[in-house]
């Protein structure tokens, strides 16, 4: 188990703007989804910076209205409602939308030791005031002025307090009603976010999932499952969480900080820049944060497929782990790995853990000054206190973005860690091309010609060497041949899984270049040594997913290659459960479905790779039975090491380190005295002294 084997491929230098263009492809179908999202957004955010606003209004206006100064109309001639004291109506300034004459005559409402007093004149805010008592009068003074003063008894206070109280309760139920649009906005976009960001992700996995299906053998020759198993599940994830709650999310935060910065500036300038005093701070931190997160979530990425892949193979191979005892051997190579991947994260969890503390104390010392600089100008009387609050509320809300924008950045550079091995499994060009305008398959007889063909699986080392022959329709052919000759080689080549360097090979005299794969692998059959078999039931094992085969059809086909044999005492028959790589059926059960698969789909061409290899001789003997019907009427190709499957062929193919050796029958190849009697003599010999055997029991059987 190579360590390079479970690597990463080696990235280059990749713009996040370049992945960004790629990964907007998927979301355009979706724009006005996504644009009616980002609307109500807007809304959304218009709503939650309303709120400081009016809790703002209700305490300078309101709650601290009572203080506000007065002027006093005459029953009829009040321009709005007031408070009627003493024959007069008294009307707030702040209600009035006329501008008042500065000799109007002005009244206020000072609170001293919890008593109230109507006052005759209006005391600036900051200044200090005293009560006076003299024969009888009150009065307050206040930088020189004597203010006339008239006590207000609790009923009078009530009274002049009545249109405020009506006024929160106004604004109260304006503030819940801002919260209950919020909430039912927040659900649609939020259900629309969600569906769009589903079906983006679905269509992304759809086309990864496709595009390899589209590769060649080659590809997966170099690059383990779990790997793979990554890119379309872990990686598709983390794209999902990027579309989800970063990209339109993202408008979300830009319009909370922009509405703050132009509410804070309305509100009061000096406190709006003693606030954003912080920014440069701001701005410094991120793009140190923004450099050293990349490296650590892409090494996260890349330890992530290092360990799936690990997985995968040590539980595919879980029964070697056991006959040789290499249990501690697996766990210590686990151990490396996992602790690679562990690295990498806490690499990344200190990154993070730095940035999230640093915008907490920047929020902090931006509350200081604002308290600082705010109380001071409240106590002076140059700012009221609900501009003081509404400020401190803002820059709460404030720093809640730039901190969402933390996390979306973490979720962004894991998308983006994860779109550049998608991209670049999505980019991989190991694809055995589809000619554009392929040559019609008409009715295939099985002609099949080699000349003089040339392959290598890596550069110039070759597996076949200048290999012709020809294979006329309906004929047996058999390769034999030492490991390593070449023979399974030639099956992947006729079925287009690999391209040639050097040749050509044809099917009924058409290049099959120049096919389309599809109509090509339709014609041929092919069953090997190693039967793969789906997760699901028996029949579908045998449909494999072509509608167009019936239940009738896959009893007929179970019948003819003797599998009904086995299945027919199952439990459940053809619906009987088939576990992962049918582990609760033998060899021969797994060998027997594959024929019934295989004729199921009607081939003209059949190959036989292994086929009978490692079988025990009661299975051995349906097999060649149903081997014998298979093969009627189609051009057959075996490779076998057991000479019972191939003494009858028409034509035995003797291959040697790539190069064909002879050609001939048994009996010729046997009488020539050559490599094939070298063989026959060394491997074959035993088989023939059983045959006799094997007939008895097959007679026995077949009764």
């Amino acid at each position: 188990m190579g360590q390079h084997f479970h690597d990463e491929e080696a990235l280059g230098k990749v713009y996040d703007y370049r992945l960004m263009k790629r990964l907007m492809k998927y979301a355009n179908p979706y724009k006005w989804l996504i644009l009616l999202s980002i609307g109500l957004l807007l809304i959304i955010t218009i709503t939650e910076l309303a709120q400081p606003y009016l809790i703002k209004v209700a305490i300078d206006d309101y709650i601290n209205g009572i203080h506000e100064p007065m002027v006093t109309f005459e029953a009829d001639q009040s321009p709005i409602k007031g408070t009627i004291y003493q024959e007069k109506i008294f009307v707030r300034e702040h209600d009035l939308v006329e501008d008042i004459p500065s000799s109007t005559q002005r009244y206020q409402i000072v609170d001293i030791n919890n008593q109230y007093y109507l006052i005759t004149g209006f005391i600036p805010k900051g200044n200090t005031y005293e009560l006076n008592t003299t024969d009888g009068k009150t009065s307050i003074s206040s930088g020189g002025t004597e203010f006339t003063a008239v006590v207000l008894t609790d009923t009078e206070l009530q009274h002049f307090r009545e249109r405020e109280i009506t006024s929160l309760y106004r604004i109260g139920g304006f503030f819940f009603g801002l919260l209950t649009i919020g909430f039912v906005l927040n659900y649609i976009q939020t259900y629309v976010l969600q569906y769009t960001g589903q079906k983006i992700i679905f269509h992304i996995r759809q086309e990864l999932f496709s595009h390899l299906q589209t590769l060649s053998l080659s590809f997966f020759d170099k690059n383990p499952v779990g790997r793979l198993v990554t890119r379309v599940t872990n990686d598709t994830e983390a794209l999902n969480e990027m579309y989800t709650n970063v990209l339109v999310n993202l408008f979300k935060d830009l319009f909370i900080i922009l509405g703050i910065i132009i509410v804070m500036l309305q509100l009061n300038v000096t406190l709006a820049l003693i606030s954003f005093i912080s920014l440069p701070l701001i701005i410094i931190t991120s793009l140190i944060y923004k450099r050293l997160a990349r490296e650590s979530f892409r090494l996260v990425r890349t330890r992530l497929a290092r360990i799936n892949s690990t997985l995968n193979e040590n539980i595919s191979g879980i029964r070697i782990v056991h006959i040789f005892h290499r249990h501690k051997q697996q766990f210590n190579l686990f151990d490396q790995i996992n602790t690679s991947h562990y690295e990498a994260n806490y690499k990344e969890l200190k990154t993070s853990a730095v940035f999230r503390p640093s915008m907490d104390f920047i929020y902090s010392f931006s509350l200081t000054l604002l308290i600082w600089f705010g109380g001071h100008h409240v106590l002076s009387g140059a700012i009221e206190f609900g501009i003081l609050y509404a400020f401190i509320d803002y820059i709460r809300r404030f720093f809640q973005p730039i901190n969402d924008l933390t996390e979306k950045y973490t979720i962004m550079q894991s998308a983006m860690a994860s779109s550049e091995r998608i991209f670049q499994l999505m980019d991989q060009d190991e694809v055995i091309p589809n000619p554009k305008l392929p040559t019609s398959l008409q009715k295939v007889t099985g002609k099949i010609e080699f000349e003089h063909v040339w392959f290598a699986y890596q550069a110039e080392n070759w597996v076949l060497k200048d290999v012709s022959f020809t294979i006329h329709p309906g004929e047996m052919i058999a390769f034999v041949g030492a490991t390593g000759a070449g023979k399974s080689s030639i099956i992947n080549l006729l079925g287009r899984f690999y391209d040639i360097q050097k040749g050509t090979i044809k099917i009924d005299g058409i290049n099959i270049k120049t096919m389309d794969k599809r109509e090509l692998r339709r014609n041929i059959g092919i069953v090997l040594q190693d039967v793969f078999l789906f997760t699901g039931d028996i029949k579908s094992n045998i449909r494999l997913n072509k509608h167009s085969i019936s239940d009738s059809e896959i009893k007929q086909v179970a019948h003819y290659v003797n599998a009904d044999h086995f299945i027919d005492k199952l439990p459940n028959n053809y619906e009987e459960e088939v576990q992962e790589r049918g582990s609760t059926l033998s060899q021969g059960q797994r060998q027997l479905l594959a024929f019934a698969r295989t004729l199921a789909f009607d081939p003209s061409i059949l190959i036989l790779d292994e086929a009978t290899a490692n079988i025990d001789t009661e299975t051995e003997i349906l097999i060649q039975d149903a081997l014998n019907k298979l093969i009627r009427g189609r051009t057959t190709i075996v490779v076998a090491h057991r000479l019972s499957t191939i003494q009858h062929a028409d034509k035995i193919i003797v291959l040697h380190k790539g190069e064909i050796k002879e050609i001939g029958n048994h009996q010729a190849l046997l009488a020539k005295g050559g490599l094939y009697y070298t063989l026959y003599q060394l491997q074959y010999k035993d088989d023939f002294d059983k045959e006799s055997q094997h007939n008895q029991v097959k007679t026995s059987l077949m009764q």
